[in-house]
């Protein structure tokens, strides 16, 4: 009877714990990034200033 190999499994869980992470990771960025956007829209002094300042 075979030895089970308990570093491989070790490994594989690892793997996909890193790889849940990342996904948690980036799903949190994409909602910051899309709040963000949201929350700070730009107003039109905002543009008018900016024209202004290139002269």
């Amino acid at each position: 009877m075979a030895k089970p190999n308990y570093n491989f499994e070790k490994r594989q869980k690892e793997l996909a714990r890193k790889k849940k992470k990342e996904e948690k990771r980036l799903r949190k960025v994409r909602v910051d990034d899309k709040q963000s956007r949201d929350t700070q829209p730009m107003s039109e002094n905002d543009d008018n200033s900016a024209l202004t300042s290139d002269l």
